[in-house]
């Protein structure tokens, strides 16, 4: 797979341009979507170093371009049985609070326009809301669930993984 950048601080964008833009993505037969504003490239799977003692869903760390990216698949991130990779696996890098984070995802579909009135809030569910989800879109017949990018680490694990990278 090709690189594909999707913003870049050097590019002058305004974040205006990106409101309501949001990257869809696939897990089985789940559509996802992510703010275009928190990634900033995807890529083919390249090679994983794993590093001892972290949660399951970090399988590792990266080296993209001389900077160490540590690498989350997003199957076991939410509790959906480990897949092996194909051609169609990709990794989705994102900006998590300080760091860079490469997200593991079966396959990118499309860039697509959501506007905040076909978002609902996410989901209560014994009383707390899906930590992870940041809204359900109604788009077309279907639902595509919107991760909070922000909320896809936790203080700890973002420390931590912050101390390696």
């Amino acid at each position: 797979m090709t690189r594909m950048d999707l913003a870049s601080p050097t590019e002058g964008r305004e974040e205006d341009a990106q409101q309501g833009k949001y990257l869809i993505f696939s897990m089985d037969d789940q559509l996802y979507g992510i703010e275009i504003r928190c990634i900033t490239e995807i890529i083919g799977v390249p090679p994983i170093a794993e590093v001892p003692e972290m949660p399951e869903y970090i399988k590792g760390v990266t080296n993209l371009r001389g900077k160490i990216i540590p690498v989350m698949d997003a199957r076991l991130r939410f509790h959906k049985p480990a897949r092996a990779y194909d051609d169609r696996t990709c990794i989705i890098i994102l900006n998590v609070g300080a760091l860079s984070i490469g997200l593991i995802v079966d396959s990118v579909a499309e860039v697509q326009d959501i506007g905040a009135g076909e978002i609902s809030p996410p989901p209560v569910l014994g009383g707390r809301e899906r930590r992870l989800i940041g809204g359900v879109a109604r788009v077309g017949g279907g639902v595509r669930l919107l991760l909070d990018c922000q909320r896809l680490l936790t203080g700890d694990e973002e420390e931590r993984l912050g101390a390696i990278v």
